[in-house]
């Protein structure tokens, strides 16, 4: 087994054998446009490439060093810890933080884990920017099995918004995306929470959308958008990964329709899951700030799955501390601001 860099002409290799639209090539572009810097590898067996992940460094502002984020990736093995400390070191990296997507199993925790605070691997469990449970809808079930399978009310609401007019369309245009924009400010306004900028969404979604991966929706009612939703379809996977809506309509409930209308986009797509990114976990108290985003997504009766976790592979013990008093600062400002 051998890991090495790719090059531009190995993309469409890369893609195929990628674990999650995170790590994409077009994701790895857009993160390159935001001012980080990217690393892509391939595994190969007998010159094969049987693999493939990339990380991201961040300059950490007024010093020298960097930090390392492996989103979404394979199953970490002693030669791709190797590869990262390598890596790592040569971008003068604090720490790399991985998050694989890997589901918890005995399996999984046997290969990561044993009972030291420390992995096999030597990774030490770190905090998460994925949440640690997510759902999961299976699309390779018939539209009248899903919807049977959803619970009552849900039902009725898709029914009664369908009943009110209310249209789903695609809209890959500008115009859609400043639709979406407009509606991504007026939700974390709304709800305090903290988002990224336009630019960020901006680039985002030119990259992903050119790359065929990003398909944008609007739910539209009397010629308003009420909601707007990105979505990713990704090597035989939906995901959910942004969304935004306003209040005015509510009694329309375009934000049911908006959803069986995704799950029929991603069975037309060839899709045979939706990832709908995240959720608190199996039981979050009603106080919990995602508590109604959870109870609308559990009426589509998804299943609930947990990830392996979050783990920070140190490579500059001291600083590491120190980067974690700070980010602990930085957040408690964040949330404030918001």
């Amino acid at each position: 087994m051998l890991i090495k860099p790719v090059s531009s002409s190995q993309k469409k290799d890369f893609d195929r054998l990628a674990t999650h639209p995170l790590q994409s090539w077009a994701w790895g572009e857009f993160r390159q446009k935001m001012g980080q810097k990217v690393a892509r590898f391939g595994i190969f067996k007998n010159q094969e490439m049987i693999g493939s992940f990339q990380l991201f460094f961040h300059q950490v502002p007024h010093l020298p060093f960097s930090v390392g984020y492996f989103p979404k990736g394979p199953m970490p093995t002693p030669l791709m810890i190797k590869t990262l400390k390598k890596v790592g070191q040569k971008n003068r990296a604090i720490f790399i933080k991985l998050e694989p997507n890997v589901i918890k199993s005995q399996k999984s925790i046997h290969q990561l884990a044993d009972k030291s605070q420390k992995s096999k691997l030597g990774l030490t469990p770190g905090k998460p920017l994925f949440t640690r449970h997510t759902m999961i809808i299976n699309l390779e079930k018939s539209e009248e099995e899903l919807m049977a399978g959803f619970a009552s009310k849900t039902r009725y609401n898709i029914r009664l918004a369908q009943k009110r007019g209310v249209k789903i369309v695609e809209d890959n245009s500008q115009k859609g995306f400043e639709q979406y924009w407009r509606l991504m400010e007026e939700t974390t306004k709304r709800q305090k929470f903290y988002a990224h900028n336009k630019t960020y969404h901006q680039l985002m979604w030119q990259e992903m959308n050119r790359a065929g991966i990003a398909h944008l929706l609007r739910a539209v009612y009397k010629k308003e958008t009420l909601a707007a939703w990105i979505l990713f379809a990704f090597n035989g996977v939906l995901y959910y990964p942004y969304g935004a809506s306003t209040r005015r309509h509510q009694e329309v409930m375009a934000s049911n329709l908006m959803m069986w209308e995704a799950i029929r986009l991603g069975k037309s797509l060839g899709c045979k899951k939706f990832d709908l990114w995240g959720t608190p976990g199996p039981d979050p108290e009603p106080d919990d700030p995602w508590f109604g985003f959870h109870r609308f997504k559990m009426g589509y009766r998804p299943e609930i799955v947990e990830f392996i976790g979050t783990y920070d592979l140190v490579l500059r013990p001291v600083y590491y501390q120190f980067y974690l008093c700070d980010d602990k600062i930085r957040w408690q400002f964040l949330r404030l601001k918001a």
